[in-house]
């Protein structure tokens, strides 16, 4: 019997409970030898999570007169109880909805979950390493002979304190640096290549202090990256490289920007 293929799709159904007994443990080996679906899985899975923690108390709220009122007329409202499970349907068809625009993040480049904001700081991320990553002679304003100038100068203006992550167990070495605008603010744009020409960059700007995300992918019209926010910054591993890979670098860099090295 030939083995079925998997997709995002049915990460869903596994998510869901909705995958057939007799696929699954097909579908975790498939899971196992694919990093970049495990890593979708596992964002899928943290934002049913938390829609699931937000909407949790909508279950027991009743809903405004306004809404009870419309469509019932006068003598025909519907008992607490029959509210009370209106509004939790609402709020599984929300999170229905929600988690389904996880599904085309990767397509289009924008998750539900997502603000207009965070989605034009990964585009100016995107977009800085389009431009720069394919300079021949001005890749960098600062070189990566001076990589502790370039670490202080970088964080002083950005408002941070960065590290430029070491990505050469990864097979990329650091070119250098530069500064760049974000809005009335500025960002701070590192940039590496590999043996073979391919370059990627980390990208730091100011995001919502209170906004705070995983991993999540960016991929629209050939461009690929791995965003997070934290703290008021945005993080992002720009690259035209396998996603895969891109998702390793962004791992590591991740690692380090945390240890602070």
């Amino acid at each position: 019997m030939t083995q079925r293929s998997f997709d995002e799709r049915d990460i869903h159904l596994a998510l869901d409970g909705e995958l057939p007994a007799e696929d699954m443990a097909a579908y975790e080996a498939w899971l196992m030898a694919r990093p970049d679906m495990r890593a979708l899985s596992a964002r899928y899975a943290s934002d049913r999570a938390l829609l699931r923690e937000t909407l949790s108390g909508l279950a027991g709220e009743e809903p405004p007169q306004r809404l009870s009122d419309v469509g019932l007329g006068a003598g025909r409202r519907k008992s607490p109880a029959r509210r009370r499970s209106m509004v939790a349907a609402a709020a599984a068809l929300l999170l229905a909805v929600g988690v389904s625009a996880g599904y085309w993040a990767g397509r289009t480049g924008f998750n539900g979950a997502e603000t207009l904001a965070t989605l034009e700081v990964v585009g100016q991320a995107v977009a800085a390493h389009q431009v720069y990553a394919s300079e021949k002679l001005h890749v960098v304003e600062v070189g990566a002979s001076d990589r502790n100038h370039l670490v202080g100068w970088l964080s002083n203006r950005v408002g941070t304190q960065l590290v430029a992550p070491d990505l050469r167990p990864e097979g990329f070495d650091l070119m250098g640096g530069r500064l760049l605008p974000s809005g009335d603010k500025t960002a701070a744009q590192f940039m590496y290549e590999d043996p073979e020409g391919e370059r990627v960059s980390l990208y730091v700007a100011h995001c919502l202090q209170d906004e705070k995300t995983g991993f999540r992918l960016f991929e629209e019209e050939g461009s690929r990256a791995f965003y997070w926010h934290e703290n008021g910054f945005s993080y992002t591993v720009a690259g035209a490289i396998p996603q895969a890979q891109l998702l390793e670098l962004a791992n590591a860099t991740y690692r380090q920007l945390i240890a602070g090295r």
